[in-house]
């Protein structure tokens, strides 16, 4: 993938437990291109938060340990640089909409204080009225009716349909090269999910912007996203273009993903799962993170780990019996 807005390159975090140092993102590869949409996605507790979380170095350091790697925004590796230099990158060249919009949005601030805070920070040149000019524009542009009621309004009067499309409101009034969305429909009815998608495709489009959306839900996937990285206890364990991934996903875990999303047009049966749980990272061993719960295991995937190996042009897996 060549013109890449974002890098991560072999990157690796760790905790220290107990005096030990237990391994939760091994040695990550990811690349986002200059106005697409990739998807991250992976149950709860692989490791897909603490990684966009590390992007903009929001992650508590400690307890949390970056071993090696870096992540390059524009050729620059944002974790050498200091305060300063990564908060003039942090809303405004890269905009985050976090998991949950009501404890993401101060309870005791009106949404209009929150959208100053943002300018405040990064157009501190602007006029106030400038700013809130701009404000009223932003909530408009992202779909919320009546933009000067709510600008007044606090988090509590809102809906949670609302509530998230002020969080995307706020990631964008800076007009962001890149935004993150972790787990933006969360919590949400499916009515309102449909339409926050269509929303961030609609702005990702106008704005030619660079998205990376965090989930472990592979039908927003194929709503929005042109590629696709499936992570697995911290590691990424798929890779590929988002027809590839949903024609021929070639490992058991991306398999069973798949299986179990809901079909309509099939008769009421009980819905596939993949039996276990996500490994510990304290219970980590050398072998493949997945065999325990695999129904395609060999004896050597309790031994070693194997590569993530390209199987065709733009999709790679790492498994040692690919599907």
């Amino acid at each position: 993938m060549n013109d890449d807005l974002l890098e991560i390159k072999n990157f690796s975090i760790s905790v220290n437990l107990n005096k030990n140092k237990t391994k939760l993102v091994e040695d990550i590869n990811l690349n986002i291109p200059k106005g697409k949409v990739v998807g991250l996605v992976g149950e709860s507790g692989c490791g897909k938060s603490i990684t966009a979380l590390s992007i903009t170095q929001l992650n508590e350091t400690p307890p949390l340990n970056y071993d090696s790697g870096s992540i390059e925004f524009k050729k620059k590796n944002l974790l050498a640089l200091n305060k300063r230099e990564l908060n003039k990158i942090r809303g405004m060249k890269i905009g985050m909409i976090f998991q949950e919009p009501m404890t993401s949005l101060n309870p005791c601030y009106t949404i209009g204080s929150q959208l100053l805070e943002v300018l405040k920070i990064h157009e501190s040149n602007t006029s106030h009225q400038s700013k809130i000019k701009k404000s009223y524009e932003i909530l408009k542009s992202v779909g919320i009716i009546d933009p000067e009621k709510r600008y007044n309004q606090f988090p509590h009067e809102l809906s949670g349909g609302l509530r998230q499309r002020v969080m995307i409101a706020i990631a964008m009034i800076c007009k962001p090269d890149l935004l993150i969305a972790d787990e933006p429909t969360t919590a949400l009815d499916v009515t309102v999910q449909a339409q926050i998608l269509k929303l961030i495709k609609k702005l990702q489009k106008e704005n030619d912007m660079s998205v990376l959306i965090i989930t472990h839900d592979l039908g927003v996937v194929s709503e929005i996203c042109d590629y696709v990285y499936v992570m697995y206890a911290g590691k990424i364990i798929e890779k590929g273009d988002i027809d590839k991934i949903f024609s021929h996903p070639s490992h058991p875990y991306t398999n069973g993903l798949m299986n179990s999303i809901p079909q309509l047009n099939e008769e009421k049966k009980r819905l596939n799962t993949i039996p276990g749980m996500v490994i510990d990272p304290v219970d980590k061993f050398s072998g493949c993170y997945f065999s325990e719960r695999c129904q395609n295991v060999q004896s050597k995937c309790y031994h070693k780990i194997p590569n993530l190996e390209e199987i065709n042009l733009n999709h790679s897996v790492s498994c040692w019996n690919k599907i």
